[in-house]
Parts: structure tokens; C-alpha cells; sequence
């Protein structure tokens, strides 16, 4: 009777009263001038809808697409397009690469697969003798993130294995793992996964060398100080990227100009990154088109701060920490935490 009642009422009240749905038709006001265009929040969600059987089992459609293309089980699957592709890092000329044939399934529990890592090229492009070392391999979830405690558990076997670096792949990385950059003596390369190895591999489906299915990009070169006019708030600098190199052993940096943009999160609450400063590089003027449709008196100093390694001042953060996030031209991004104590 109640939920009669209550239909009776809505009825009463879709019948008469004025309505109008507003979504994909906003009030336009000309006053306004609009500087940005549609966007949307996308985020990788760990969870995903499975049916259950007529006989009680379930119905993954993930699986059984991969199933019905001769694909074997997601991992398998990642470390032979790993094989074929291999790392691709900032610069077209710098990959990272496996001897032929040496990329295999390891039984470890944590370690999926090991690979023998092609020896750097000298200065008159022979191939170093004795520079042969082995990686271990972890490849992320299909659906989720990498967190840190995964990231350590397959850090302390590969360390066991006496491997030369640990190289992970994954959609997307939790922020503790972002963070994370070597364990003990072994180096920790985060590579991310091209979201087109989500769908079902096709046989004319793009892979192989120039396909950048696995794209690695470096740790952040951070500095934060005191600003100069105010002790009391503080800035931060990026300095550039530092990317390891597992072929020689080195770390290789990069300038600040090779970066597309970086954002900072000042408050950083250990659960999602809030952009509250923005910052764009690379490009020579990437606000000349802005500035022209807005048609206003700009301020000069004011746009010059848009475009810079260096922060505005900023209160130091209440949580403790701060969030630095990295972007480069080829879209991969890279997180940061910095602790930073609050002054009284």
C-alpha cells in the first residue's frame, strides 16, 4: 500500500509539475568566455562484473574472449609481448632489450619471468664483452593496480635470484609504489602497460619494436626548499628525470625542458591527488592561444609563473607530505611524496 501511495504521488507530480532534463543541453550565458573544452575523470577500477554459470561457475568474458583467440592465461600472455616489444624509455632511441629468446616463466611466487638483458653497444657500436646481466620480470594485475607490498615481495626473490634490476609492468601503480625506486641493491623499473593490451589480442593487432606496448619513464629529480622572501612557505623545483639504465648499470638524466608538465598536490592525503598548482613546459608558449581568447589585460609576471620548473610559495602541508606528479610528452606520468615537516 505504501509503495502504491508512493506512485501515486510521483505520478501526481510528473503530471503537473514543470521539468525540464538538463545534461548534454546547459544554459549558455554570453558573458562568460569559456577556456577549457569537455573532459572526463577516467580511473582503473579493480573491480569488474563476473555472471555465474547455468551450472554454477562463473562467466569472466574477459577470459573467454582470450580464450577463443588461442591467448593462454594474462600473464603468459604479457611476458611474450614483453619478448616481442620490449621497454621503450623517454627517448625513441632508448629501449630496453632481451636477448632473443631468453624471456621465460619464472615459478617463483612472486617473479613472473626472468630475461636476459641484450649488452650495451661501446663507442664504436660493438657489443660490450661480459656486460650480459638477467632481470627478473613482474607483471602487474589485469585489472587493478601495482601495489608497494607486491612490489617488495617480487624485489626481495629477485634479490634472492641475484638479479641485475626487477622490472615491472603494470596498468597503473598505487601511490606508496610510485614512490618506490630500488630495493636494497636492486633497482626497480616501472614500465607501463599500453592500455590496448587490455582488449583481446588480435593477429593484426600492433606489436612488436615500434609499438611502445611497455613505455618506462624515470623517477623525478625533486628539490624542495624554504622560499627566500618567506621562511615560512615553502617551493619546489623539478630538476629534471632520472631514469636507470639496467643495460649499463647507470643512471641517465634528462632536463626539465623534456618534460611536458607537472602538477603538485600541496596537501597530499595518501589517498588521491588533488591538482592545486599546475605547471607547463616544453612547449614556447603554451598559453599564447588562451591569452588570445580571453582578450583581457594579463598580468606578466603572473603568466610567466605558468611556465616553470620552479613553484609558487606555498604553505607547508597539515597531512605532512606533499605529491609532486610528473608528466612527459608521450603522456606517462610519475608520482612523488615528500614529507615535509609544518614550521610553527
Amino acid at each position: 500500500a505504501r509503495i502504491k501511495r508512493q506512485q501515486a504521488m510521483d505520478n501526481s507530480i510528473a503530471a503537473k509539475a514543470d521539468f525540464e532534463y538538463l545534461y548534454d543541453k546547459p544554459y549558455e550565458d554570453k558573458g562568460k568566455v569559456r577556456v577549457a573544452g569537455p573532459f572526463t575523470v577516467e580511473s582503473l577500477s579493480p573491480h569488474r562484473e563476473i555472471g555465474n554459470g547455468e551450472n554454477g561457475g562463473s562467466l569472466d568474458p574477459v577470459r573467454q574472449a582470450r580464450a577463443s583467440n588461442g591467448a593462454g592465461d594474462f600473464t603468459h600472455v604479457m611476458l611474450e609481448e614483453l619478448g616481442k616489444a620490449g621497454i621503450q624509455q623517454m627517448h625513441k632511441d632508448q629501449r630496453i632489450k632481451f636477448r632473443s629468446g631468453s624471456l621465460s616463466p619464472w615459478p617463483g611466487p612472486y617473479v613472473d619471468g626472468v630475461a636476459d638483458l641484450e649488452p650495451p653497444e661501446g663507442a664504436d657500436g660493438q657489443v660490450e664483452a661480459g656486460g650480459e646481466q638477467q632481470a627478473a620480470i613482474l607483471i602487474g594485475p589485469e585489472f587493478g593496480t601495482m601495489t608497494r607490498t607486491r612490489l617488495v615481495e617480487a624485489a626481495r626473490e629477485a634479490a634472492e635470484m641475484n638479479a641485475a634490476a626487477l622490472i615491472c609492468c603494470a596498468f597503473a601503480y598505487d601511490p606508496q609504489a610510485t614512490d618506490m625506486g630500488r630495493y636494497g641493491s636492486i633497482p626497480i623499473i616501472k614500465a607501463r602497460m599500453n592500455a590496448d593490451l587490455h582488449m583481446p589480442l588480435a593477429n593484426n593487432q600492433k606489436t612488436g619494436r615500434g609499438s611502445n606496448l611497455f613505455v618506462v619513464f624515470g623517477e623525478p629529480d625533486i628539490l624542495l626548499f624554504e622560499d627566500e622572501n618567506d621562511p615560512h612557505l615553502i617551493r619546489v623545483k623539478v630538476n629534471g628525470t632520472d631514469i636507470y639504465d639496467p643495460q649499463k648499470g647507470e643512471v641517465r638524466s634528462h632536463e626539465p625542458d623534456e618534460l611536458a608538465c607537472w602538477f603538485i598536490d600541496t596537501n597530499y592525503n595518501q589517498e588521491s591527488f588533488f591538482v592545486r598548482h599546475a605547471y607547463f613546459l616544453g612547449a614556447s608558449d603554451p598559453y599564447k592561444n588562451l591569452r588570445t581568447t580571453l582578450k583581457a589585460e594579463i598580468d606578466a609576471d603572473a603568466w610567466a609563473t605558468l611556465k616553470s620548473e620552479t613553484s609558487r610559495p606555498f604553505h607547508p602541508p597539515s597531512t605532512g607530505r606533499i605529491a609532486v606528479k610528473v608528466i612527459n610528452h608521450l603522456g606517462d606520468e610519475v608520482m612523488k611524496v615528500l614529507p615535509v615537516q609544518e614550521k610553527k
